[in-house]
């Protein structure tokens, strides 16, 4: 009879049955919009404005708890987004290495998809005042789309900070065009002070490319919270856990009862 149930337990675990269990994950997400406008071909900032904005982002991607979604979007005259937020950060870093710099820059915009993402995210999960936090690297001044200081104002709403970091100095160039076509050096300039109002109106906070390793802040900050999330997890191990030792207690009763092992 043990012989027989536990033939009966691994021809049910050869079926790799599932069960549905309710465990804890962390509900918190960080946005990542990183500016990839012309500007941000400009060499002022080693080795140039492009390489270390996604290094920054890169590294802060690095020490992120990993239970924490983090997604991706590239901005120049528009959004676009790289990676959805997910635990998955090998996604987003990966993400992140695809970026190439051209076109102008829409700040406002950028910071209203990062919203959307934000909330989209919080929809899902069915938890509306879910942690959450924008990280904002940007260089130029937003020459296009809608106000960034406006949109700070709805993040602010949404009690979501916006954490802003100002790449370049005002001695930044790159190689441009005249209306002739001649070849001439154009000044890029950042907007750090357009930055700085945006993460204090939100309560999240400005830095410079030089303190980017700061950033470890943003995540400090923004807590955990924990929330229940129901997961499906293969249980064939139990299964043959279970035939082995009604085997062996088979064996066992058997070699009691009888003297032989069967």
């Amino acid at each position: 009879a043990f012989h027989a149930v536990a033939l009966t337990a691994l021809i049910v675990g050869l079926a790799r049955p599932q069960t549905t269990r309710a465990v804890p994950v962390e509900q918190a997400t960080v946005v990542i919009a990183t500016d990839r406008s012309g500007s941000m071909l400009a060499k002022d900032v080693a080795p140039s404005r492009l390489v270390a904005a996604r290094n920054a982002a890169e590294t802060f991607v690095d020490a992120v708890p990993k239970d924490v979604r983090v997604g991706a979007i590239a901005f120049n005259h528009k959004p676009s987004v790289l990676q959805s937020p997910t635990r998955d950060h090998d996604a987003v870093r990966s993400a992140l290495r695809t970026v190439r710099a051209a076109g102008s820059t829409a700040t406002g915009d950028a910071l209203a998809k990062a919203l959307d993402l934000v909330r989209q995210t919080r929809a899902s999960a069915n938890r509306t005042s879910a942690p959450a936090a924008i990280v904002l690297l940007s260089d130029g001044k937003s020459v296009r789309g809608r106000d960034a200081v406006a949109v700070a104002e709805d993040a602010r709403r949404a009690k979501v900070p916006v954490y802003t970091v100002a790449l370049g100095t005002a001695a930044g160039t790159i190689d441009s065009k005249s209306a002739s076509g001649a070849a001439v050096q154009r000044a890029v300039p950042p907007d750090p002070a357009t930055l700085r109002q945006v993460a204090e109106r939100t309560g999240g906070r400005a830095f410079a490319i030089s303190d980017a390793e700061e950033l470890s802040q943003v995540y400090e900050r923004l807590g955990s919270r924990l929330a229940t999330e129901d997961r499906k997890e293969e249980v064939t191990s139990l299964f043959a856990g279970g035939a082995l030792l009604l085997l062996f207690t088979g064996i066992a009763a058997s070699v009691r009862w009888f003297g032989r092992p069967i």
